[in-house]
């Protein structure tokens, strides 16, 4: 089904340091290096992949994105002529060159300038920006694991990831699920702490069925919860590291887990 196309305004970063387009090209450079030499090793979160896979996939994703944001198309376009596979010893370097050619690109954008994104309620060149970060982010993670190396996300980029997950990445009224089987109901909130930034996020049911809105503050002490540095936090969102469940003034272990089965229902990634 298309979407509306609707020119939102901007999501300016909201947190102290986060600058995007610095991130998206650190964790790009990350990547590349951890990459390198390491092609043929499995990507563990990515059932079938190799690390080659994942690089392609990166190089293919900034292909795309920078070309959404260069042309502002109001539609996803269609039959596009993506570029062919590098060869293996070429698979870094393109990527490196199409990392570079996607943040001049973002950086010589209007982030205000509409065009057609997945997030239906922020159309324009500001969602890429932001989002992008989470993509060059999470998959250099990824890129460091396989190669038996475990990183931490900056504080700021990951808080500032978590807001935008909650916000894009999980069924809400804007955004609600198109299916005709009824999502669970998460039947009570759900606290994300992240302890390094001084930051809680309250999930909670909203009022179409199978979807969720969150609040940011301070949050009940009582509530069930998972804390965690925010880099943590976000790792987690995206089901790369386990994080334990405290269920709160209840006590109740088993409905605690229960509650974040729930979520991981009302929750996707693009």
């Amino acid at each position: 089904m298309t979407k509306p196309h609707v020119a939102t305004g901007t999501t300016p970063p909201t947190f102290a340091g986060f600058d995007p387009l610095a991130e998206i090209a650190e964790h790009s450079a990350g990547l590349a290096r951890a990459a390198e030499a390491n092609l043929d090793a499995p990507v563990e979160h990515c059932p079938g992949w190799t690390v080659a896979d994942l690089v392609w996939h990166l190089s293919d994703v900034h292909w795309f994105w920078a070309k959404i944001v260069a042309e502002l198309p109001s539609e996803r376009p269609e039959d596009l002529q993506r570029p062919e596979r590098a060869a293996p010893d070429q698979l870094v370097s393109r990527f490196s060159a199409g990392a570079a050619h996607l943040v001049r690109v973002l950086g010589q954008a209007d982030p205000a300038a509409a065009c057609w994104t997945w997030a239906p309620t922020q159309q324009n060149a500001g969602f890429v920006l932001r989002h992008q970060v989470q993509e060059a982010a999470v998959h250099r993670w990824d890129a460091e694991h396989a190669a038996g190396r475990e990183i931490a996300l900056g504080t700021a980029m990951s808080a500032d990831a978590i807001d935008e997950f909650l916000t894009f990445s999980m069924y809400t009224v804007d955004d609600p699920p198109e299916t005709e089987t009824v999502l669970p109901r998460l039947d009570g909130p759900l606290v994300l702490a992240a302890s390094d930034a001084g930051l809680e996020w309250t999930i909670a049911d909203d009022s179409v069925p199978g979807t969720v809105k969150f609040s940011t503050g301070p949050a009940d002490p009582g509530l069930p919860r998972i804390t965690g540095t925010a880099s943590d936090l976000l790792l987690w969102l995206y089901g790369r590291v386990p994080l334990p469940i405290t269920p709160g003034s209840s006590g109740d272990q088993p409905a605690a887990e229960q509650l974040v089965t729930r979520f991981r229902k009302l929750a996707f990634t693009d």
